[in-house]
Formats: C-alpha cells, structure tokens, sequence
C-alpha cells in the first residue's frame, strides 16, 4: 500500500513537472512573438503595410522609401508610406477587386467574373470618388476601347478586360451611367443600378433582395438586426401574410418587425427589373414592375405600390441608432434619393470602415484600442468619404501586428 501510494505521488509530480514545462515553453513562444511584435522596425512595418495593402512584397527601392516614411526620425510620414504602397496596381487587381466581389451575388463569394459594379468600386477608390454616392450617382467605369463596347445584355466587355489582365490602376476611365447605359440621369443609383446588381438582385423576386443585401453588404446589419415590431405595418405589401400558418401571432411578433422598415424603403425599386430573356436592367417610369403585385391575394386590403416612392420609418424608434442624416427629409421618389439617405448615415460610414479594417488587418476589431480606433477612422472618413485613405489608416494600424 506504502508503495502504491508513493508510485502515485511519483507520477504526480511527473504529470505537475511537465505542465509548467509545457507552461513555460507557451509562455516563451508568447514572449517571442510579443517582443517580435513590439520591437519590429521600420523597415518590417513598412514590409508589413505593403503586403496588407498590395498582397505583394514591395521592391527594394520601394520598400527603402516606405521604411524611411515610417521612421519618425526621417521626413515623411507612415500614411504617405501607405499611399505607396497603394501605387502598386496589385491593390487594384487584387485587393480592392477581392474587397467588392462579394458584394456582386447573392452567394456573397469572392470567386465571381470582374464585372462593372467591380470595376465601379475599384474605379471609385482609384480617383477619390466620395464613397456615400455609391448608392446614388451617375457613374460607371469602363475599360479602354480596345475592348468589347459595353453591353447592356451581357458581361463581355469586362469579362475580356480580366481576361486580358488589362490593369485597372491605369485601364479604368470614369464615364456616366446615363451615358452608357442609356438610363435617365434621374434612374441611376450608383452600384445599385449596374447590370451586375441587377443580375443578382433584381432578378424575379419581388426586389426585396436588392435592399436585404444593401443592408448586409453596405450597412452591416441584416434584417434581423434591424427588427422592429413597434412600428406602423401601413406600407407592409399585399403579398405578406398576416396570418402565416393560420397563426396572426407569427405576424405580429416575427414578419412584422422586418417588412415595417423594409417595405416602405423598397418601394424605391419599383420601376426596376432584370430581364433573364434579353440579360438586362429593364427601368418602367410611371409603371410599376408586375413582380410588385406578386401573392397580392395573400392579404388584399394590405399596402398596393402604386409609384416609387419610400419612406425611411427608421428614424423613429429603435433603429434611429443607424444614425440618420437631418439635413435629408427621410423620404422620396425612386431609388437615387433612398442611396442618399442610406448613403449619408452612420451606418454606412461604419460598416465601410469595419470592413476596411478587416481587409487589412486580416481581423474584427477585438479590444477597446481597435474600436476607438475605428471610431476615430469612421471621423476622418465621413470628413471626405476617401476609402483610400481609410485603407491606409488601417493598414499603419495594423503595421506593428
């Protein structure tokens, strides 16, 4: 028994050694990587910030003007460092093209064919475009001439220019929806209105699609997000039951709080359509798309679409959080003054930024020091709604990590 008993304790000791063995070796690797962390150069950081920014590792030349602009004790600065870093076409190729892919489908994949709602993004952070007009100008970017024209029924002029690795640093010219296209100034509404949106969320359905995923990709917050059972259900379409199921209490305590706030702000799309036969954005003014007035039977006396017009509901109650912008009535006719009023909030200033941040620091913001760091990067960018730099302000935050 005397023996067991010390064999036992033996074996204890041996299992309590190679705990603080394994105890000491994890908090040496800590160590390591915290000291590595903490006492990376000027030249490491600037490594750092080019391969967030470009994907690529900078030439020498360049990585030795982006270590001096890093270096407090030389002239220049660690944002002009990113600014270099962004000169290298890969952050348009790549980077930015990954950056806006996802939000082209439904699927929300990055695998998608470079496309003009792609080409619109990447185009807009090349030159500086105010990004609160995504939802809202008259813009397009093309490619050169050289290329299949554009093409209201298909993919090929941009199909070709990716196949052609032509680079959208340099390729991209700036023109005009209205121009191209041939919609009335008054129907665009940024990315909303390009083929390749259209494609993807205006396709059959009921045009809800094209607002849920504005929602997700441009404000940061899906449906159930934003619910909201406490307001009025006046301009809640014919098409949702209110009584799923046989049960009202479904209605009044699920649908409800998502239709009240989504349906009034739809109403913008009304006039929009994809054709799947001719592979095109189709635009009705003054007649209202028939997919409006799909299931209308589901509960007839409920809201009918007669125009385009939307209201914003919410800006009262609970939802006034996704901070609204006074200056603007908070309703309208058609889709370009809703992108206003959704690009001018808080709620699209943030999400931008978050997503930003996690583009180049590869990571939510996790602690007090990156949120306050995200606020004071959501400041400088509604100062102007400059992407480019609310990419390099990430990426000389992130340069240490």
């Amino acid at each position: 028994m005397k023996n067991r008993t010390w064999t036992r304790n033996r074996h204890a000791d041996g299992q309590n050694l190679v705990g603080r063995l394994i105890q000491l070796v994890t908090f040496g690797f800590l160590s390591v990587a915290l000291i590595s962390t903490a006492s990376a150069g000027p030249r490491e950081q600037a490594k750092r910030i080019h391969d967030r920014l470009a994907g690529v590792p900078p030439s020498e030349s360049v990585l030795q003007l982006m270590e001096a602009e890093v270096d407090i004790g030389q002239p220049g600065t660690a944002i002009d460092a990113a600014y270099r870093a962004m000169e290298d076409p890969n952050f348009f190729n790549v980077t930015l093209k990954n950056f806006a892919a996802p939000w082209t489908n439904r699927d929300q994949s990055v695998f998608v064919p470079l496309n003009d709602y792609i080409a619109t993004v990447v185009g807009m952070i090349r030159d500086d475009e105010p990004f609160n007009s995504l939802l809202s100008a008259d813009i397009l970017y093309i490619g050169p001439g050289s290329l299949p024209a554009y093409s209201n029924f298909n993919n090929d002029h941009y199909a070709q220019m990716e196949a052609q690795s032509i680079d959208m640093k340099s390729g991209l010219t700036r023109t005009s929806q209205s121009a191209i296209t041939g919609l009335p100034p008054s129907a665009t509404a940024g990315v909303w209105t390009t083929r390749a949106a259209a494609e993807a969320f205006f396709v059959a359905g009921t045009n809800r699609a094209q607002f849920r995923f504005t929602m997700i990709n441009h404000m940061c917050n899906d449906m159930e997000q934003v619910h909201d059972v406490k307001l009025s259900p006046d301009r809640i379409r014919q098409d949702v039951s209110r009584s799923p199921g046989g049960d009202s209490r479904l209605f009044l305590n699920n649908c409800i709080g998502c239709h009240t706030g989504m349906d009034p702000l739809a109403g913008a799309f009304a006039y929009y359509n994809f054709n799947e036969t001719t592979g095109s954005i189709e635009y009705t003014p003054g007649s209202v798309q028939s997919k409006y007035y799909n299931n209308d039977t589901n509960f007839e006396t409920g809201y009918r679409t007669i125009d385009d017009s939307w209201v914003n509901y919410w800006r009262e109650g609970q939802k006034q959080f996704l901070g609204w912008d006074n200056s603007l009535p908070g309703s309208g006719m058609g889709a370009k003054s809703m992108g206003q009023e959704l690009g001018n909030s808080d709620a699209f200033a943030s999400c931008q930024v978050k997503k930003v941040f996690k583009a180049v620091c590869l990571r939510e913001p996790e602690n007090s020091a990156d949120r306050f760091q995200v606020s004071q990067m959501v400041s400088s960018f509604k100062a102007g709604y400059r992407m480019k730099q609310t990419f390099a302000e990430a990426a000389v935050y992130c340069m240490g990590q």
